[in-house]
């Protein structure tokens, strides 16, 4: 029976991992599948711009600079499915994940007039009362020791949008923070309410290239949640997901699949409320 209900929890996390695909269709949609199906159709209807995704890695070809103005923002994410849930007409997504070529990148879309640039998707709760879903707008970024403050017209901009939004610091790492242990010791030190792995660089790059900049994540993680091995080595080198790699760990520890179904679930709730979200920012974030 407990080989059973771990086979049944593997195979969950696997199609939940799948979302990022489209559904076929050919395949007759019912339940889950059919709402998901309608929001990813949703999310990327309508002309997506200048912005495209290869092999993963979303990039803009040189051509499409043209198209920047003061009105266009920049996204920085650091996973596949962020980059796909950013991109619209006016944003220049960058994703994290793999080679990213941000620093390239960015002195050319300043030159062509983009004035704007916006930390966006999930990140691990450090503030013990956020649940999964929950939207943090960061009022400052702590890049440990430096603390910059975000844009705050963009931001009030931001939590008019998001009335229910948590306004409170945001903490930038270089690794994920996995254990609740480190979330508390995260929180206390920096009395941050969210983390992740793209702000403290988004402050950076905005300080570096004088551009305003915000930041709003969506958590994944609660403070009290495990972020078990196996979730940490499927997130492949550009942001994708390395299956083979997490069912290689699951083999070898099986008693991961309990953590690892409960992380999924939190990311269900995570990326429905990532497409919500941008859907009430708008084409162009609300930077305007």
């Amino acid at each position: 029976m407990l080989k059973k209900m771990r086979w049944s929890g593997l195979l969950s996390l696997l199609s939940l991992l799948s979302w990022p695909a489209f559904p076929s269709a050919a395949e007759p949609q019912t339940g889950c599948g059919q709402t998901w199906n309608r929001v990813w159709t949703e999310a990327w209807s309508g002309d997506w711009g200048f912005s495209r995704i290869e092999g993963g890695e979303l990039t803009a070809p040189p051509g499409d600079f043209a198209e920047l103005s003061a009105a266009s923002v920049i996204a920085l994410v650091g996973l596949a499915f962020e980059a796909r849930i950013a991109a619209g007409p006016g944003v220049l997504v960058i994703c994290r994940g793999g080679d990213c070529r941000a620093a390239e990148v960015l002195p050319v879309a300043a030159q062509h007039g983009c004035r704007s640039i916006i930390s966006f998707g999930v990140a691990g709760g450090l503030a013990p009362d956020l649940v999964p879903g929950d939207c943090v707008v960061a009022s400052t970024i702590i890049d440990y020791p430096i603390v910059r403050a975000t844009d705050p017209m963009w931001s009030g901009q931001l939590l008019e949008l998001i009335p229910e939004a948590r306004h409170g610091p945001v903490v930038g790492v270089n690794s994920v923070v996995s254990n609740p242990a480190d979330k508390q010791k995260l929180h206390d030190l920096t009395g941050a309410v969210a983390v992740d792995m793209e702000s403290h660089l988004v402050a950076r790059l905005a300080a570096s290239h004088g551009l305003s900049f915000a930041s709003v994540r969506v958590v994944i993680d609660p403070a009290d949640r495990v972020v078990p091995p196996a979730a940490l080595v499927a997130m492949a080198p550009r942001g994708g997901t390395d299956v083979a790699s997490l069912l290689w760990e699951i083999l070898a520890r099986p008693s991961q699949v309990a953590a690892l179904v409960r992380i999924a679930a939190d990311a269900y709730a995570a990326r429905a409320a990532l497409l919500r979200l941008r859907r009430v920012l708008g084409p162009d974030f609300r930077c305007g």
